[in-house]
C-alpha cells in the first residue's frame, strides 16, 4: 500500500496558519512512509471562494517549503483538484445515497428549521434533528416536490446507539448518535457539503490516511457512516491537536496574527517558520528545537505527537528566527534574504507611485515609506491626541473597522473605500476626520503616504495587526464595551 495523504483548504481568506500545521505534519507523515501527498482545493462556497485566495494559499505553502505531488496546478492522474469542478461527481453519489436509502431530500425551509430546534430546545429534546423529525407530510412533500421547491439532500443517522471511531493518537473515541444531526450532503444550490466532498474525493484519490484538526472529530461519524453506505474502505484517522493562544484558547484572529502573510510580511524567515510549526506538539527524537524540514521528515513518527495543546507563542517564534537569523546566514546569504523580504522589484514597484511624487531627495525616502518596510509602529496614546474624538469613539471607530475587515472577501483599494465610507456614514464623520486615527496606527505618522494605498499594499492581516496594535495602545476593548460594541456593529 502507498501512503497517501492530503490536504484541502478553503481559499476563502488569508492562508492560515493552521492550515500550514496541518499541511507539514501530512506531508511529513506521507514522506516518511514513502508516500505521496496531494493538495485538494474546497472551493464549494461560491460566495466566499476566490481565486486570488487560492494563489495566496500555494504561494504561502511553497513558500513554507511544502510542495506535493498532485494538486490544481500540477495535476496529476486523479483530478480535478477543485471540488468547484467536480459537481457531477458528487450528484452521482448523492443520487446512490437516495436510491438506496441512505439519504433523502429535505425540503424544509430555514424557518420550519428553526422552528423545529426552538420547539425541541424548549421540550429539553436533543437538538440534532433525524430524518423523522424533518419528514413532511407525504401530500406536501409531493407538492413541494412538483412545484421545484429548493431542497437540500440530507444523509440518514441512526437515532440511538454508539458510534466507535479509531483514531491513530486517541485510540478508540464514541460518540452518541443522539447528538449527530442528518447532516446537508448537497446543498440547495447542487453544492456539496464539505462532508459528502471529503469522503467522495478522498476515496477516488485513494487517501490512506486522514491527519486533520481534532475540531473534526465530531464530523468522523457522519464521515464513518458515509464510507459503510458506499461500501468502501475508510482511510485511517489522525485528529491533530489544535494550536492554541499563550492563554489556551483557540488560536484565532481575533487575539493572534493567524495569517502566513502576516509572517512573511514581518520578515520571518521561512525555514524558522516551518520549523516552530513542526514544534507544535512534536518533537525530534533528541529534543533539540532547531532543525530543518529534511530532519523532521527524515525523524517523524506520528506517535510523538503530544495532545495537550500546542501554544502558537509569538516570542518563542520570534527568538527561533533570530537563531536561524544569526546562524544560518552570512552576511551574503543575509542581503539576500533581506532583499527577498521586502526590497524586492516586485513590492518595490507597488510603493514608488506613492513615493516618487513626494520626494525630492533620496534622503526623503526612508522616512516618507518606513511603514512598508517595518512592522507594527512605535506609537503611544499621545500619538493620538490630535486626533478629534474622544477615547472611547476613537477605540470603537478602530475596532469596527477591524471587524470589517474581517469579513472583507477581496482585499483591495476599492473594496477598502468601500467599508470606510460605510463607517464614515455610520459615526457622521466626515472621510478625512475618520482616516486621521486610522494613518497614525497604519504608518505610524500623521504626515505620510496614502494610507489608503497603504493598506492594500500592506495587506489584510497586516493591516489589522496595526489596528489591534494602536487599540491595545489606547488601552483597549474592555469586557462592557465589547458588548456594547458588539451590539452596535450587528445593526450596521
Amino acid at each position: 500500500m502507498t501512503v497517501r495523504t492530503r490536504i484541502a483548504p478553503s481559499p476563502t481568506g488569508d492562508p492560515h496558519v493552521g492550515t500550514a500545521y496541518i499541511a507539514l505534519f501530512n506531508l511529513c507523515f506521507a514522506r516518511q512512509h514513502g508516500g505521496q501527498f496531494i493538495l485538494r482545493i474546497e472551493d464549494t462556497d461560491r460566495v466566499r471562494s476566490t481565486a486570488e485566495s487560492e494563489q495566496m494559499i500555494l504561494d504561502s505553502l511553497r513558500w513554507l517549503g511544502v510542495e506535493w505531488d498532485e494538486g490544481p496546478d500540477v495535476g496529476g492522474p486523479h483530478g480535478p483538484y477543485r471540488q468547484s469542478e467536480r459537481g457531477e461527481i458528487y450528484a452521482e453519489y448523492a443520487r446512490q445515497l437516495i436510491e438506496s436509502g441512505h439519504a433523502f431530500k429535505c425540503y424544509r425551509t430555514s424557518e420550519e428549521l428553526d422552528e423545529l430546534r426552538e420547539s425541541r430546545k424548549a421540550a429539553g429534546m436533543h437538538l440534532a434533528l433525524k430524518s423523522a423529525d424533518l419528514a413532511l407530510p407525504a401530500d406536501e412533500q409531493a407538492r413541494r416536490e412538483s412545484e421545484g421547491w429548493p431542497h437540500v439532500v440530507r444523509m440518514q443517522v441512526p437515532a440511538t446507539g454508539t458510534c466507535v471511531i479509531q483514531d491513530m493518537l486517541r485510540g478508540t473515541i464514541e460518540v452518541d448518535w443522539a447528538q449527530v444531526d442528518a447532516q446537508i450532503l448537497l446543498k440547495s444550490d447542487g453544492m456539496p457539503t464539505y462532508h459528502l466532498a471529503n469522503v467522495v474525493d478522498d476515496h477516488l484519490m485513494g487517501i490512506t490516511h486522514v491527519l486533520r484538526g481534532e475540531e473534526w472529530i465530531n464530523s468522523a461519524p457522519k464521515h464513518q457512516l458515509l464510507y459503510e453506505y458506499f461500501g468502501w474502505e475508510m482511510p485511517e484517522l489522525c485528529h491533530m491537536p489544535l494550536l492554541r493562544n499563550p492563554d489556551k484558547s483557540k488560536l484565532s484572529k481575533r487575539k493572534n496574527p493567524t495569517s502566513i502573510n502576516y509572517y512573511r510580511r514581518m520578515g520571518y524567515l521561512p525555514q524558522a517558520v516551518t520549523n516552530y510549526l513542526g514544534r507544535m506538539g512534536w518533537s525530534m527524537p533528541d529534543e533539540r528545537e532547531k532543525f530543518s524540514l529534511d530532519e523532521m521528515m527524515a525523524h517523524f513518527d506520528i506517535q510523538r505527537v503530544s495532545l495537550g495543546g500546542p501554544v502558537f507563542d509569538l516570542e518563542k517564534l520570534t527568538w527561533l528566527n533570530g537563531l536561524y537569523i544569526r546562524e544560518e546566514l552570512d552576511d551574503e546569504g543575509f542581503l539576500k534574504a533581506l532583499m527577498e523580504w521586502a526590497f524586492n522589484e516586485q513590492y518595490v514597484k507597488q510603493i514608488l507611485p506613492q513615493v516618487r511624487p513626494r520626494v525630492e531627495t533620496f534622503s526623503e525616502v526612508a522616512p516618507l515609506a518606513g511603514h512598508f518596510f517595518s512592522g507594527v509602529p512605535a506609537i503611544s496614546e499621545t500619538s493620538f491626541d490630535a486626533v478629534k474624538l474622544g477615547r472611547e469613539d476613537l477605540v470603537k471607530l478602530l475596532q469596527f473597522l477591524v471587524w470589517r475587515f474581517e469579513v472583507l472577501p477581496a482585499w483591495h483599494k476599492e473594496a477598502l473605500l468601500g467599508e470606510v465610507k460605510a463607517l464614515s456614514a455610520h459615526f457622521e464623520l466626515k472621510m478625512k476626520d475618520l482616516l486621521a486615527p486610522v494613518f497614525i496606527a497604519i504608518t505610524g505618522s500623521s504626515a505620510s503616504t496614502s494610507v489608503m494605498d497603504a493598506m492594500a499594499i500592506l495587506g489584510s492581516d497586516m493591516t489589522r495587526a496595526r489596528l489591534r496594535h494602536a487599540i491595545a495602545v489606547l488601552g483597549g476593548v474592555s469586557k462592557k464595551q465589547a458588548k456594547r460594541f458588539e451590539k452596535e456593529f450587528r445593526e450596521l
